[in-house]
C-alpha cells in the first residue's frame, strides 16, 4: 500500500465587536446603536482611524487561510497589506476614515475588489469574501513562487500531516487543484513516510501478531523468527511505498497522493474514495488510470518473493500481495474520504469544509 495509514485567535473584545459587527449587517457597533459619526466626506486627518475585518471562504463555505489582502484608502494615506489567519479571518487597524478599496488575492483563484467606508472609530465587518477558482493559472503564485517552490510548500504541510497527531498521512492533498510533484519530492515523500518511528513501530506490531499466530512458518520461532518477519513486513512497506508512492509515479508522471474530495452526495464520495486505487491525477492535472498504483504493487509482490520463505513463494504469492494491497487503497480511501480528515489536526485545506 503505497499511502502511509493511519494561530491565532483574536483578542476577545475584538472578537466581541466583530460578532455585532456582523449582527448589524456590516456596520459598526455605534452606528448600530444610532450614535452619529462623521460624514465619509469628513477630514480623515483630524478624525479617529477605524478598524476593517473580515472573512473569506471559498465557493464551498471553508475558510480559507494564506490570502494576501492589501487595504488602499481612498486618500493619501499608505497601503496596508495582511493575510486571513487559520480561520480565514483578517483585520486592519488604523485605517482612515473615509473611503477603501480591498483587494483579495489567492492562487488559483481569481483576484476580487470589494470598496466600502469607514466611519471615525467604526469597527467595520467586511461582507463575507467567496473566493472563485480562476478560469486560468500560471505558473507564479501571489508570492511569486514558481510551480515547483509551490509544491515545495505542499509537500512541507503534508508531512505535517498526522493522524490523531501521530501516525503518518503524507500521502494526501486537502488542496485543490495542487502544483504536481517533482520526482524528488516524490521520493521525499516516500522515504519520508516509511522511515517514519510510527511506521517502524507499526511493522514491528504487526510482525508481532505474525509471531504469535505463527505465520508463514518457514520463519521459525524465537528472536530469529520475529526478526525475519519485522524484515519481510518492513520490506513490504517499502517496497510498496517507493514502487507505487515514487519509482512508477516518476515513470509514468503520475501524482501518487490521494486528493481528498469533501463534497458531493455520499454514493459520489464513496465511488470516488474507491476508484482512488484504480484512477488517479497525471502530473499535467488530468485523471487517468492508476498504473502506478497497480504496477507498483504487482512489482512489490513479485519483490517479495525474494524474502518470504520458501514454501510460501510463487506466482500466486505475487498476486495475492498485489490485490491484498489494491484492496487496501480503496479503502484506505474510504477512509480518507469520510474518517481520517476529522482525526488529522493542523490541517490548512481550502477545498471543502469539515464533514
Amino acid at each position: 500500500m503505497n499511502r502511509s495509514g493511519l494561530e491565532l485567535f483574536l483578542p476577545l473584545g475584538f472578537a466581541a465587536w466583530l460578532s455585532l459587527g456582523t449582527l448589524f449587517g456590516g456596520r459598526g457597533l455605534a452606528q448600530a446603536q444610532g450614535r452619529p459619526t462623521a460624514p465619509p466626506s469628513a477630514q480623515p486627518s483630524r478624525e479617529a482611524p477605524g478598524t476593517v475585518a473580515g472573512t473569506v471562504v471559498d465557493q464551498s463555505g471553508a475558510l480559507v487561510p494564506g490570502v494576501l489582502i492589501k487595504l488602499a484608502p481612498a486618500n493619501s494615506a499608505p497601503e496596508q497589506e495582511t493575510v486571513t489567519d487559520g480561520y480565514g479571518r483578517f483585520y486592519f487597524l488604523n485605517v482612515p476614515a473615509g473611503n477603501f478599496q480591498l483587494t483579495i488575492s489567492a492562487p488559483n483563484f481569481g483576484t476580487q475588489v470589494v470598496s466600502g467606508i469607514v466611519h471615525p472609530s467604526e469597527h467595520y465587518v467586511a461582507p463575507q469574501i467567496t473566493l472563485v477558482i480562476a478560469t486560468a493559472t500560471t505558473q507564479v503564485t501571489v508570492g511569486g513562487l514558481t510551480e515547483q517552490e509551490e509544491a515545495q510548500q505542499e509537500v512541507q504541510q503534508e508531512e505535517k500531516q498526522r493522524v490523531l497527531g501521530i501516525i503518518p498521512n503524507f500521502f494526501v492533498s486537502y488542496v485543490p487543484d495542487a502544483a504536481p510533484l517533482s520526482a524528488k519530492q516524490k521520493f521525499s515523500l516516500a522515504w519520508k513516510s516509511s522511515s517514519d518511528p510510527i511506521t517502524i513501530a507499526l511493522v514491528a506490531a504487526v510482525a508481532g501478531g505474525e509471531q504469535e499466530s505463527n505465520a508463514f512458518k518457514g520463519y521459525g520461532p524465537g528472536a530469529q523468527g520475529y526478526g525475519k518477519r519485522f524484515g519481510a513486513t518492513y520490506a513490504d512497506v517499502v517496497d510498496g511505498t517507493f514502487m507505487g508512492g515514487a519509482i512508477f509515479p516518476t515513470l509514468l508522471k503520475q501524482d501518487p497522493r490521494y486528493f481528498y474530495k469533501g463534497t458531493g452526495s455520499f454514493r459520489s464520495r464513496l465511488f470516488y474514495a474507491l476508484s482512488s486505487a484504480f484512477i488517479c491525477k497525471s502530473d499535467s492535472k488530468t485523471w487517468e488510470p492508476n498504473y502506478s498504483n497497480i504496477l507498483g504493487n504487482l512489482a512489490a509482490g513479485g519483490i517479495s518473493n525474494l524474502y518470504y520463505p520458501r514454501g510460501n513463494r510463487g506466482v500466486g504469492l505475487t498476486f495475492q500481495t498485489a490485490g491484498i494491497r489494491i484492496g487496501e487503497t480503496a479503502i484506505a480511501g474510504v477512509f480518507q474520504e469520510f474518517i481520517v480528515r476529522r482525526l488529522t489536526p493542523g490541517l490548512q485545506s481550502r477545498n471543502s469544509k469539515p464533514d
